[in-house]
């Protein structure tokens, strides 16, 4: 019966992943040459765009993180994960959710220098809460949209291109420069 209670409590253990906003990399007492394949959540605060909120899903999110000690007390880390941006299309509003695959590497290595520091390690431990967060918006285009061809709102009267149809159109107004020509009487 132990067994099958340790059993089910493997499989639910592997189904949820361990939460971790910074993960202590000295724990894992490994030496030069030596790496680890981790899987881990993280939720990831709602991004604020163009006066728009965009909420992060899933929540939280599963990622992996592989760590590999260097030579002289360094790391080099490697994040992956996908996250879908939830909120309006930037240029007609309608619902989009667009999905992002991340992949973010970062080195460290003490003492070598400011471009051999990375900023999200401090004493060996690695801040996952700004990582996920920073590696997302770095993957974020200008424009959140429904789908890529989206052709936006009617700049007159602010209807749904997408949905108009090719027949939609303004009559163009005149130019105001040629104004006084119309008062002409011929």
């Amino acid at each position: 019966m132990a067994a099958i209670r340790r059993g089910a409590a493997d499989r639910y253990s592997r189904a949820v992943r361990p939460r971790a906003d910074t993960f202590d990399l000295a724990a894992l007492r490994l030496t030069a040459g030596e790496g680890r394949s981790l899987e881990l959540s993280q939720p990831i605060e709602p991004f604020d765009l163009g006066g728009q909120r965009y909420a992060v899903s899933p929540r939280p999110i599963a990622l992996r993180l592989d760590v590999s000690r260097t030579t002289h007390a360094g790391w080099a880390l490697r994040l992956r994960f996908d996250a879908t941006l939830e909120g309006p299309c930037m240029r007609c509003l309608e619902p989009a959710a667009p999905r992002f695959a991340i992949d973010a590497r970062e080195f460290d290595q003490p003492g070598g220098g400011e471009e051999l520091e990375s900023p999200y390690v401090e004493d060996q431990v690695v801040d996952l809460a700004a990582w996920t967060r920073d590696a997302l918006a770095l993957a974020l285009p200008a424009q959140l949209l429904c789908r890529p061809e989206c052709a936006g709102l009617c700049a007159v009267c602010g209807e749904n291109l997408n949905t108009a149809g090719s027949e939609h159109r303004h009559e163009a107004e005149p130019d105001p420069r040629w104004a006084k020509l119309r008062e002409l009487e011929l």
